[in-house]
């Protein structure tokens, strides 16, 4: 929606993605920048409005239902003006683990009829600004089907990694992950799993930047001795994740949320600071020490000598993470959305009968 509803979204969107690859310190002034949206979406949408409404007239949707902070102030009021307020409804679901620092006032928009959480702790957030708690609903992580479904057993487990991945499943197994655009430390890191190659294997994967694919696959043919699987853009994270015993990625809701599902301890990425939204992550997966963070490689270096020579402490840190995960019924919030929408849709055929 962002990207196709006006040349400026679309610039905003792709000068984010650069920072995130090149200069992550800038996400600081560019979160602010973009927080200033709350005033200018008040009552409607500014910036890409005709596109929005051409949208809503061709569809006619009972339900506007927002996953972005940038879609729900503006939004839900424009909806409503065009299809009548009686013949739409509003949700949001907000992907943040906890409050504070990152987390959008953009997420809050007031009118909003059914405001979904991913945590307690954020839904307390929400309230703090001013959400009414009644409209709030914590149903954990909204993940594609297929991660729910696709569960491996242990045998299932061995099997993927020795036949499909090249590894080996008596090996401890770093995932060096990375979201679409492909940011990423591999190079720096891999040389340092190298130096415990013998009890150390590590899966890779670069996303869409495909220079940092080649250049992965060139360092993985000159050190044989690292056990390595190289992938570039990934649809099947859900089963690398799996196959891996920690992952090392920057604070993504949607990587973290997997790994939190599959009880896969994250080793979160500092590299060149950490941005606003996600502190949020950090915050939440360091609480009772329950995930380490590293900002350079020779943290990392100390954290796998440590776990090799006390594996212990990788099996309380494991605990520790495990803790924080939650069981959810991932069809409960599908059910609250269309009957959401069902209400608008009733609503719609009463006031058109005769």
């Amino acid at each position: 929606m962002l990207e196709d509803s006006s040349i400026l979204n679309r610039f905003g969107v792709h000068f984010y993605n650069f920072i995130q690859k090149h200069a992550p310190w800038l996400h600081h002034p560019y979160y602010l920048l973009i927080e200033g949206l709350r005033f200018m979406n008040r009552s409607g949408v500014i910036l890409g409005n005709r596109y929005y409404t051409q949208v809503l007239e061709n569809y006619k949707p009972h339900l506007v239902f927002s996953v972005h902070d940038c879609l729900n102030r503006g939004y839900f009021q424009t909806a409503r003006r065009v299809l009548g307020p009686s013949r739409v409804r509003c949700a949001t679901y907000c992907s943040e683990f906890s409050g504070g620092y990152g987390y959008s006032t953009n997420w809050i928009e007031p009118s909003v009829d059914l405001y979904i959480s991913r945590t307690e702790t954020a839904r307390d957030y929400a309230t703090k600004l001013g959400l009414a708690p009644e409209k709030i609903r914590v149903r954990g992580h909204l993940m594609e089907p297929r991660v729910y479904e696709e569960a491996f057993i242990m045998k299932d487990r061995q099997e993927f990694q020795r036949e499909t991945l090249g590894l080996d499943p008596a090996r401890f197994t770093v995932f060096l992950a990375t979201g679409g655009t492909g940011a990423n430390n591999h190079l720096d890191l891999l040389p340092i799993v190298a130096k415990f190659a013998g009890k150390f294997q590590v899966i890779v994967v670069c996303g869409r930047n495909h220079r940092a694919f080649l250049r992965v696959n060139e360092w993985r043919k000159s050190h044989p001795e690292l056990l390595c699987h190289v992938e570039g853009y990934c649809q099947q994270m859900h089963l690398l994740v799996q196959a891996s015993d920690v992952i090392i990625t920057r604070g993504g809701t949607t990587t973290c949320a997997k790994a939190m599902h599959y009880r896969c301890p994250i080793i979160l990425n500092g590299f060149n600071g950490i941005m606003p939204q996600e502190r949020l992550t950090v915050k939440f997966f360091t609480q009772d020490e329950a995930s380490e963070v590293i900002s350079r490689p020779g943290d990392l270096e100390r954290l796998l000598k440590r776990w090799s020579d006390h594996p212990s402490d990788f099996r309380t840190l494991k605990e520790r993470f495990c803790n924080l995960r939650y069981d959810e019924d991932p069809t409960l919030v599908i059910k609250e959305l269309v009957e959401l929408a069902r209400e608008a849709a009733t609503t719609k055929v009463v006031e058109d009968s005769p």
